[in-house]
């Protein structure tokens, strides 16, 4: 599927397929699964974790002890790798795992403040690096039978994600190394394994070194999971569905690779069956063909959806590809695909188009990490941080600046949350290039996915002669795997040089007001906002306080580089032809604890909401002016105690014509709102309450007050969820709000708040949100910041009710009720 190169660049073209469109279901029955297919286990559970040591090997369980450790296979390569080593000093853990998040905060020994920035303000204030041997490296163990019938198997170990730099030791085997943190990878380990017996897996992770300037977490943060099939087999990610629209159906041209790892030819037949999401069978497909021994061959059929359901951001609808290799009638390999029909394009003029309808991009740039839980978020983290976007207006998503995980992508995918998938290093290198060929391999197939990113602020060679021999051969290896998406990169300087000429949009980090004398020059290339705004706020605070490293919440600071929320939307919204852009950022996170570098920030502030998920003040601007439903905010607090008859500055975020405000019942004044603007006034403080009255075409359709509330006495618990499945994995957060007298939210409160649980679940972690708050993550107890705090609670495989309480010295508990529902785990070990 050709994509232009300059001008109309378009995914999806109907054209390639219109004959397949209108063939609908070809009736091909549907064999059942035998004996035979693929096991997808789960290798998250019954894990041991110990900390190494960076600097010495005898206390790093002797790994590198033995200078010819790898020598010869047989030679010791860690002792703890030996299968009657005692690992029962080593502590249970279970996957996803991101030790960093439960170390200690601490800064460089010996840093003087006075030289500038601690070099550990990068990783959000925690111990890991070259001064930190003894929590840099970390090692994990687990052993699990495998039984004697997988002996003739293809046995495989896939990672989804390990911080960092890692070795993977399987039986006493030294097998792989992978130096990525964020790009999955494979280890085969059918020659090394015992069948019919125990096996040991040990992986060493290396945290000394860090990819990014942001916390990134330590250990294996992502699922792992255990595979076994046939000799004959699909490899990993060897399917790719491409669907395009034409009229009323879609055509599909499937390629699916198939991997004989047998000793001797094959002859096969592969099924391809489409279903939607009620599990109606949609089309079908059965083609024939044969492999050599060893050889990996691509098979391509056509297939068509004869009334196709489009994928959108309102219903975002999945269909799902059942892949079947059968040999002789019974099938020997099946692997499942889900993907969506829809159209993309972007155009030099008119921006985004899904659908062939114009959608401006109000997306956000994310870290990974989240409160309570580091970079090992559970799945349902996942889907909570999307619907908290969506329900700001977002539909856009940039994973900044690494490929994520995959569940965030599914999260995408079901909700209606389109995404700029970006690789982490910018570099043609052929560690580099397998890490780009990797995420676009597993990722092609997700609608959700509009384009490839290939690099960020690569100052020094994004305008350079050398950026653009990098980017042209970075872009053949994804061209090779996905013709369908275009490219582009971050940028915050050479635009128009560089690497220009090779990326299909120009992406414009900052600088908003510069896109115009772009496009000028460059009339022909799409250009979109990569990260705009970086507004810095702290939830609930509204005067400025250096020493204690507190910012307003109002849309006032930002750094240098950066702008208000306000100054970039406006022009964004206000020209066509800019696609969109994305908020630095949607959620605080780790790390660059900017605009405070040092101790006690440990976080950033550029986040519409806070690192609880918790919105600030600006999540109702762009809630104002990127959604459709009325909107009408109203903030400061009015707890001002010690400032009567001072001046106060009230804002309002409204997409309303105009607001009124009111104070103890006297109006203080009404303001025509400007659109994608705010309206504002500067009244004297007196105890009581403000309130806003918003009116639409002269009729008053929202009002908003706030008061002055009573002193803390109450927590009232509110889950996210009522409801989750007993599978071992799923969670809920439970956010405490502190209540007055009256059940009013005490916007000051800082109460100590200690949450228990009773029943099939557990505390996973605790936030609040502060970016200066030192408390450990891993624990039952925070205190409220601005008048709240939350707890993760994760659930166990039992079903039950989970009651979960919170407590406070002289406040009344606060409790809440969740189901956890009777569920099928997902296959494990």
């Amino acid at each position: 599927m050709e994509i232009t190169r300059r001008g109309l660049l378009e995914t999806g073209a109907a054209s390639a397929f219109a004959n397949a469109a209108h063939g609908g279901a070809s009736g091909a029955p549907e064999a059942r699964d035998g004996e035979g297919v693929r096991e997808r286990l789960l290798l998250d559970f019954g894990w041991r974790f110990a900390f190494g040591h960076a600097s010495d090997p005898a206390r790093d369980f002797e790994f590198g002890l033995n200078q010819r450790t790898f020598a010869k296979q047989g030679e010791r390569v860690a002792v703890a790798a030996a299968a009657d080593f005692d690992d029962a000093g080593w502590r249970a853990v279970r996957l996803p795992h991101d030790w960093a998040v439960e170390l200690p905060f601490a800064s460089t020994p010996g840093w003087d403040a006075s030289k500038g920035d601690d070099p550990l303000y990068d990783h959000g204030f925690k111990p890991l690096g070259r001064l930190f041997p003894e929590t840099s490296i970390g090692w994990y163990r687990k052993t699990f039978d495998l039984p004697a019938a997988d002996l003739g198997k293809r046995i495989a170990i896939e990672f989804d994600g390990v911080f960092r730099d890692c070795r993977v030791i399987f039986n006493g085997y030294a097998l792989a190394r992978n130096e990525s943190g964020y790009a999955p990878f494979r280890v085969d380990v059918t020659d090394f394994a015992n069948y019919g017996g125990a096996n040991v897996l040990l992986v060493r992770v290396d945290a000394t070194l860090g990819e990014g300037w942001f916390y990134e977490g330590a250990g294996i943060y992502r699922h792992v999971w255990l595979t076994k099939t046939d000799p004959l087999h699909v490899p990993q990610w060897g399917v790719f569905v491409r669907a395009a629209p034409s009229g009323a159906g879609a055509g599909l041209l499937i390629s699916t690779e198939i991997a004989n790892e047998s000793s001797e030819p094959k002859t096969f037949e592969i099924v391809s069956i489409v279903r939607d999401a009620e599990g109606r069978v949609v089309a079908s497909e059965t083609q024939s063909a044969s492999a050599a021994a060893g050889e990996t061959r691509t098979v391509e059929q056509r297939a068509g959806i004869a009334a196709a359901r489009r994928w959108r951001l309102e219903d975002p609808h999945l269909y799902e590809l059942r892949t079947q290799v059968r040999v002789d009638g019974a099938v020997v390999d099946a692997v499942s695909t889900r993907f969506g029909v829809r159209t993309t394009r972007f155009d030099p003029e008119r921006g985004f188009f899904l659908n062939d309808e114009p959608v401006k991009l109000k997306g956000t740039c994310n870290h990974q990490d989240h409160a309570g839980v580091g970079s090992a978020l559970p799945d349902a983290l996942q889907d909570f941080r999307i619907r908290r976007l969506k329900e700001m207006g977002s539909n856009a998503y940039r994973t900044s600046h690494n490929p994520p995980t995959p569940e965030l992508l599914d999260a995408c995918d079901r909700l209606g949350m389109l995404v700029l998938d970006e690789t982490r290093p910018m570099s043609s290198s052929p560690e580099a290039l397998s890490q780009l060929a990797r995420m676009v391999r597993r990722d092609r197939n997700h609608p959700c996915v509009i384009a490839w990113s290939i690099g960020n602020e690569e100052q020094g060679q994004q305008g350079s002669p050398r950026g653009e021999r990098i980017a042209h051969s970075m872009r053949p290896v994804i061209e090779a795997l996905d013709g369908t998406r275009p490219l582009t990169a971050a940028m915050d300087g050479g635009w128009g040089a560089g690497i220009t000429s090779v990326i299909d949009i120009m992406g414009y980090n900052y600088r908003t007001d510069q896109m115009e004398g772009f496009h000028q020059r460059f009339p022909r290339q799409p250009v979109m906002g990569t990260e705009t705004g970086s507004t810095v706020s702290m939830r609930g605070e509204y005067v400025h306080d250096d020493a204690r490293h507190i910012v307003v919440a109002y849309d006032k600071e930002h750094p240098w580089w950066a702008t208000t929320a306000e100054f970039w939307w406006k022009i964004v919204a206000a020209r066509p032809y800019i696609a969109g852009g994305f908020i630095w950022t949607g959620f605080d996170y780790r790390g660059e604890p900017t605009p405070f570098n040092q101790l006690p920030s440990i976080s950033s502030y550029f986040g519409v909401m806070d690192t609880c998920g918790f919105p600030k003040d600006n999540y109702h601007y762009y809630r104002a002016w990127w959604s459709a439903e009325p909107v009408m905010h109203l903030f400061p607090h009015w707890n001002w105690d010690g400032r009567e008859g001072q001046e106060i500055e009230v804002w309002c975020h409204s997409n309303l014509d105009r607001v009124e405000l009111f104070v103890n019942g006297a109006s203080a004044g009404v303001r025509e709102v400007e659109r994608n603007g705010h309206v504002e006034w500067r009244v004297a403080y007196a105890p009581g309450r403000i309130e806003a009255r918003g009116y639409k075409e002269g009729r008053m359709v929202l009002s908003q007050r706030r008061e002055t509330t009573g002193p803390p006495q109450r927590i009232v618990l509110r889950p996210d969820r009522a409801r989750i499945g007993a599978d071992g994995e799923d969670c809920v957060v439970v956010v405490a709000e502190i209540q007055d007298a009256q059940g009013r939210a005490t916007p000051t409160a800082d109460n100590q708040v200690t949450f228990s649980v009773s029943g099939p679940a557990e505390v996973i972690g605790v936030g609040n949100g502060d970016p200066t708050s030192l408390e450990p993550d891993k624990a039952s107890a925070r205190k409220a910041f601005n008048g709240l705090c939350m707890a993760i609670v994760q659930g166990t495989k039992s079903a039950g009710a989970i009651n979960v309480r919170a407590t406070s010295p002289g406040l009344a508990a606060g409790a809440c009720r969740i189901t956890s529902a009777r569920a099928i785990p997902r296959p494990s070990l």
